[in-house]
């Protein structure tokens, strides 16, 4: 049986920024673990939806039409 996943270990592991890290796959999806800070360049994907998920700190996703603001424990899908 494969142990737990403890993200607050694989967390630990790196201290890169903007690098996601593989931490599991389902049903051909890349679960990834990602350090953010500052500002990133908008992009978009053509063909799939990205998930984040704020463990600490906050994050704000702009889009075309508007933006979300999230903090410790929001989970918000883009599709």
């Amino acid at each position: 049986m494969p142990d737990p996943i403890r993200l607050t270990d694989k967390l630990a592991a790196f201290s890169e920024t903007w690098t996601p890290k593989v931490v599991a796959s389902l049903n051909g999806q890349l679960v990834k673990l990602a350090k953010l800070e500052g500002a990133f360049v908008w992009h978009a994907h053509e063909a799939e939806d990205e998930l984040f998920h704020v463990l600490s700190g906050r994050l704000r996703i702009e889009m075309r039409d508007g933006h979300v603001d999230l903090g410790p424990g929001d989970l918000y899908v883009v599709p």
